[in-house]
């Protein structure tokens, strides 16, 4: 069994307008009033799992041991869909079960999956439509006091999937990706690994319109104003303008196809 940290690590659909995200930070303090809470992001796409997915994948091993990560992107709120903890390696982690932690498994890091289901730590009555304050929140607190997931219920042997896209060699020297995740800045986060890419100055990459030759070290390898092609923090490749946007010149959106040219693939 993890050592609990007491830190919550926060991620939703939620957005900051409305109440949603600061209730369900007051439930878990009203669980473990110690409990450091962490938002990681609430921006994510509405009910957009896919978005979840990938973020929360390129976040959780940056953080301490012990942390619980809480994902309520839920489209499937009040109906049949399971809430599942998952204990990992080294963290925690509590989501509806609807292919939103299936990282996861690719990674083989799991150890233990438990479909949540004992009432005694949720909060009553239960809304079908807010089960961020009413389950997600006072069993995190419960968890990031060090409940052992036996006592939320049974044990299940795996969780739901989804189709993640991954990019695909279509002939010698040419790689086919898309766009995956685009930041507040406007860079286009592709899901093609960096280290496919050799040599820099050799790679070619075509989003829309945009054609960039080379890859850049950094986003001021080009003037201002001018596309680049980077290895971002993902590990990926990005399509980025220096001190600009490249979702507003491009056009792009998540999904839209990335080809990159390059001697080897």
């Amino acid at each position: 069994m993890i050592a609990a940290a007491g830190i919550v690590a926060l991620i939703t659909d939620f957005g900051l307008k409305d109440h949603y995200v600061g209730v369900m930070k007051g439930v878990i303090l009203g669980v473990n009033p110690e409990a450091r809470i962490i938002d990681i992001s609430h921006g994510v796409g509405s009910q957009d799992v896919l978005d979840a997915y990938f973020l929360l994948s390129n976040t959780y091993p940056f953080f301490p041991d012990g942390t619980v990560f809480v994902a309520v992107v839920d489209p499937g709120v009040g109906g049949d869909r399971a809430v599942v903890a998952i204990e990992s390696g080294r963290h925690i982690f509590l989501a509806p079960d609807n292919g939103l932690l299936g990282f996861l498994e690719k990674e083989g890091g799991i150890r233990r999956i438990v479909r949540v289901e004992n009432n005694r730590f949720f909060l009553k009555p239960i809304s079908n439509t807010f089960h961020g304050r009413d389950i997600f929140a006072p069993v995190a607190g419960h968890l990031s006091r060090g409940l052992d997931l036996a006592q939320l219920g049974p044990e299940l042997g795996e969780i739901q999937r989804i189709s993640t896209p991954a990019p695909r060699t279509i002939r010698e020297g040419v790689i086919v990706g898309e766009v995956v995740s685009i930041d507040r800045f406007g860079n286009l986060v592709t899901n093609i690994p960096g280290d496919r890419l050799s040599p820099a100055d050799q790679v070619q990459v075509k989003v829309g319109k945009a054609t960039i030759r080379g890859l850049s070290t950094s986003y001021t390898s080009a003037r201002k104003g001018e596309y680049v092609a980077v290895v971002g923090s993902t590990g990926n490749l990005e399509v980025s303008i220096n001190k600009g946007d490249a979702r507003k010149k491009t056009g792009a959106k998540v999904g839209d196809v990335v080809r990159v040219r390059h001697p080897r693939t």
